[in-house]
């Protein structure tokens, strides 16, 4: 598997190799998948990072938003200089940078239906990095529909949570966590703050998980939702288990 590897690759992903839960067999399995990213903001912009660096293969990103100078923050994968122009172009020059041996794609447009369901069969796994539960409930739907794992996080103010829906196993999904989503109205990091920092611990955790997944380590047999607190530095979990009134799951017509 080693010969497999450029001189350069085994340079840059050394210290993956060297451990034995990686080593070269793990680090190609991270360079032949693909992940799509819902969302670039405070949790997209230090996951970005972090799968690229750590040399996922192929990544795409959806953000319909333009940078502001207030997201600077927190979202630390942009600079000043990017202020107005789209998240995920922005985005995407600066993953290629960082590591010009992956495959980077971008979408400006609002991660609606029809854009999920013509780019989710093309991956081999979700991430929901957005800020309101209605896209939260569209994109974990649509991993119901394509049989596809999500990965999701949220964060509000000093408090952030994460879980791995794997409903093509027979797990549960974003639906049975929270079936009153789609008429919750969240708070936004405009109207309610947010601490810069626990985007970044959620954002990397989210990134833990998607390796996690691709290496198929263990640990992954049950869903949980961690919940993080940074203002007493507790984390506690439970596990979730599917709904089975949840109506993502149900076949249609019913």
């Amino acid at each position: 598997m080693m010969l497999d590897f450029t001189d350069h690759e085994l340079e840059r992903y050394s210290r993956h190799i060297l451990l034995p839960e990686v080593g070269a067999t793990g680090q190609g399995k991270l360079r032949s998948a693909s992940v799509l990213v819902i969302g670039a903001g405070g949790l997209g912009a230090p996951l970005l990072q972090q799968l690229a660096a750590s040399g996922i293969g192929r990544i795409g990103i959806i953000d319909h938003d333009v940078l502001e100078a207030s997201n600077l923050q927190r979202q630390v994968l942009y600079d000043t200089v990017d202020i107005g122009r789209y998240k995920a172009d922005v985005a995407a020059e600066h993953l290629r940078r960082l590591n010009p041996l992956l495959n980077i794609e971008a979408w400006t447009e609002r991660a609606g239906q029809a854009l999920l369901d013509r780019l989710l069969p093309g991956y081999d796994l979700i991430c929901d990095g957005t800020d309101n539960f209605q896209t939260r409930v569209l994109i974990s739907d649509a991993s119901v529909k394509h049989d596809k794992t999500l990965v999701s996080g949220a964060v509000q103010g000093f408090s952030g949570q994460l879980a791995v829906f794997r409903p093509q196993r027979g797990g549960p999904c974003y639906r049975c966590l929270f079936p009153e989503a789609e008429t919750t109205e969240a708070p936004t990091c405009g109207n309610a703050g947010v601490l810069g920092a626990a985007t970044g611990v959620i954002g990397s955790l989210m990134a833990v998980e998607v390796m996690r997944e691709i290496m198929e380590l263990e640990g992954r047999d049950q869903t949980k939702l961690m919940i993080w607190d940074a203002l007493s530095g507790t984390t506690r979990s439970f596990v979730v288990t599917r709904d089975p009134a949840c109506t993502a799951h149900l076949p249609e017509g019913h």
